[in-house]
């Protein structure tokens, strides 16, 4: 069955359609359809292709095995973004998936959480430029854009600094990110014509989705839809590079070029593996993670893939919305403060979160719960200390972001409330 992707040049600034068929490809300027209908490229001028907002691979090219290829990608991203090893393994095998992730009917986000200077961005470039048909957009863009060029060209969303400000961009946001990780559920929009009438218009919005926030959204279910990353934790590794050069744009193409022969290769192969479902989780996550699970063959990034499903599972489980982290953080504040430099244990935290906050959360607070949340969700280290799990002064550097992060300075924290 024949298979049709766009092409651009950025040498000759021309644009065309790569075409496989029975085994082979060829490059067309254009193609008629079964219908008899004649399909043609964008044009090379269109600004979005021109301006590389959205980056296509020039031609398809080989390599020698998918396992190969898989290391070309993995080595490409440790070459200029400093993320954890597991993390990294996922985003490579996120890459390969997006080139054929319209081949299933559900798909996870990729998402880096993180303050400013974190190596959110760089990610963002690094990753984005080797996922299919990627567009790159911030926070800084009006909504409406992203709604177009997502149901124009089908392709991978790179959103930077996806906070937003404004309540309402926030909302239309959250529309698309809730509607977009599951086929045939387009976000409803009404335009107005030339003739002043509202006309309702379905836009496609499905599709993989790399995000940048420095908080979280809201919506535990869709918390649910991230595979996270927290940046900041450590110091950057010495050897990536400051800026990024001309040689990695190149090295990207020739990446994308060998990523679209892939996905010639493998379109029709694709399937999601029923097999891979994990009876610990619940279906919602299965049906997220199961289709990047069928492209995985390494053990060990599928272990990586199934503890992330069980973390997110065990939050959505125990969680009842996202204030207990800002509690726990200005009770740590608080013991601080009135001990010093004393380390805090996780049985201090959970006793005076119990004074406070018990009949808030509807579950009992236990020291396996708080503890969870710090270490899990506000990924913060703790160590044992004469028998009990403790919060050590190594981590202060950590909890001093954390508390800038949610607000507690030194002033407004409530230290005497701490018997």
């Amino acid at each position: 069955e024949r298979i049709v992707e766009l092409v651009y040049d950025a040498a000759s600034r021309r644009t065309r359609l790569a075409v496989w068929r029975d085994g082979g490809w060829t490059l067309e300027s254009s193609v008629i359809l079964d219908d008899g209908t004649e399909m043609l490229p964008f044009s090379a001028t269109n600004n979005l292709i021109r301006h590389q907002v959205i980056l296509l691979p020039s031609e398809p090219e080989d390599y020698r095995s998918e396992a190969e290829l898989l290391d070309e990608i993995q080595a490409f991203i440790h070459r200029y973004v400093d993320v954890s090893s597991r993390f990294e393994r996922i985003a490579a095998h996120y890459v390969l998936f997006s080139w054929i992730f319209d081949r299933y009917n559900e798909l996870p986000y990729l998402r880096l959480r993180g303050d400013y200077g974190s190596g959110k961005t760089r990610f963002l470039l690094t990753v984005g430029a080797l996922c299919y048909k990627p567009f790159f957009a911030s926070g800084a863009s009006t909504i409406s854009p992203i709604f177009h060029i997502l149901d124009a060209f089908h392709g991978t969303l790179v959103l930077d600094e996806a906070d937003f400000r404004f309540s309402d961009e926030k909302a239309q946001l959250v529309k698309i990110l809730n509607n977009g990780n599951m086929r045939g559920m387009p976000v409803l929009r009404t335009e107005v014509t030339k003739n002043h009438e509202f006309n309702p218009r379905a836009f496609e919005v499905y599709g993989p989705k790399i995000v940048a926030t420095r908080g979280h959204y809201q919506d535990r279910a869709l918390e649910s839809r991230f595979i996270t990353e927290e940046m900041g934790a450590r110091g950057l590794r010495p050897d990536i590079p400051i800026s990024l050069t001309e040689s990695y744009k190149a090295e990207a193409l020739h990446l994308r070029n060998k990523l679209l022969l892939y996905r010639f290769r493998n379109y029709h192969r694709c399937q999601a593996i029923s097999e891979l479902k994990d009876a610990a989780i619940e279906p919602r996550l299965n049906q997220i993670f199961s289709p990047l699970l069928s492209v995985v063959s390494d053990e060990t990034v599928r272990s990586d893939l199934r503890a992330l499903a069980r973390e997110i599972n065990a939050d959505l489980i125990e969680d009842r919305g996202l204030d207990v982290e800002a509690d726990i953080l200005a009770i740590v504040q608080a013991l601080l403060c009135r001990t010093g430099t004393r380390q805090v244990s996780i049985k201090d935290i959970t006793t005076e979160l119990q004074k406070r906050c018990g009949g808030d959360y509807d579950r009992n607070i236990t020291s396996k719960w708080v503890g969870g949340i710090v270490r899990r969700r506000l990924q913060i280290k703790t160590q044992k200390s004469n028998g009990i799990y403790v919060i050590p002064l190594a981590q202060r550097p950590r909890l001093e972001r954390l508390f800038e992060k949610y607000g507690l300075t030194a002033k407004n924290n409530d230290a005497d409330q701490v018997a």
